[in-house]
């Protein structure tokens, strides 16, 4: 039997529906041999994450998921590895950024209370640990309420950047996050790139990148089919870089996503796992 792992998954404490725990008992269950907890900004689950299920013979990975800006675009980093030592760092440099955010979904949904949309944002916060939300869980309230299909539905329309009612927050670069994951001695992931990117835009980015620290990239990815993949491992052979894998599981919220398995063809090798260990060495 092939080992296999999932380096990148969201619990409550971001946009997912699964406690920490819960995704360390899923993530044993389904057999795989590492998981990674990569909450959306903030370094809150870990504690819990670390701690979760000792008996369990599963290899758990501190991590998170940055949002950062590329000249006005935005990319997705992962920090993995994150030392309980450099928590408060994450949370420090994150301070500024969550308010941000906090400051644009209050718009958001003022925004969507005026044309008509009625939620309740102080609802809504109380439906996550520490009352932190992303457009995600409006579009969860949005759909609950019939006013879309699903949380796909609610991106794909009401709360899109051209529909009127979302603007992005302020976000720091793609470099002060490198620079700052090298400064705590994580290890930095580009994520899901080609979600962001298109083919000549990453090879434009990559040399710098590099420079900046990132030492993977992610290669297979729940929505990739084999030509997005292959491309992906070409490239991060090209840069040297290492190749890493996920779900991006975030429980019901994304239904067709399942932890370590994705919509039911990915297999993350362990051996992925291995090789950025080993960058902590």
């Amino acid at each position: 039997m092939n080992k296999t792992c999932d380096l990148h998954t969201h619990s409550v404490y971001s946009d997912g529906t699964y406690t920490p725990a819960e995704i360390v008992e899923e993530a044993a269950e389904k057999g795989l041999f590492a998981v990674a907890l990569t909450d959306h900004n903030t370094v809150d689950g870990l504690p819990e994450f670390m701690n979760a299920c000792p008996d369990l013979e599963i290899e758990k990975v501190p991590g998170a998921e940055f949002s950062v800006d590329l000249s006005g675009r935005e990319l997705h980093l992962l920090g993995l590895f994150i030392g309980e030592e450099y928590y408060s760092q994450v949370t420090d440099i994150m301070s500024a950024v969550n308010r941000r955010k906090e400051e644009s979904n209050i718009a958001l949904v003022a925004s969507l209370n005026r044309a008509g949309f009625n939620l309740d944002y102080e609802g809504i916060k109380s439906t996550t640990p520490g009352g932190k939300i992303n457009r995600a869980h409006i579009g969860a309230a949005l759909t609950e309420k019939g006013y879309t299909k699903s949380i796909t539905h609610a991106f794909e329309t009401i709360l899109s950047t051209t529909a009127g009612h979302y603007k992005e927050p302020e976000r720091l670069t793609v470099w002060e996050v490198l620079d700052f994951l090298g400064s705590i001695h994580a290890a930095p992931v580009l994520a899901h790139p080609f979600l962001n990117l298109n083919e000549r835009e990453l090879r434009e980015f990559l040399p710098a990148a590099k420079k900046h620290g990132l030492v993977g990239m992610e290669c297979i990815y729940s929505t990739y089919d084999r030509k997005t993949t292959d491309i992906s491992l070409r490239i991060a052979e090209e840069f040297s870089l290492l190749p890493s894998g996920g779900s991006d599981f975030h429980g019901a919220h994304k239904p067709d996503i399942m932890l370590g398995r994705g919509r039911g063809n990915l297999r993350v090798p362990f051996e992925f796992y291995k090789k950025l260990c080993a960058t902590k060495m």
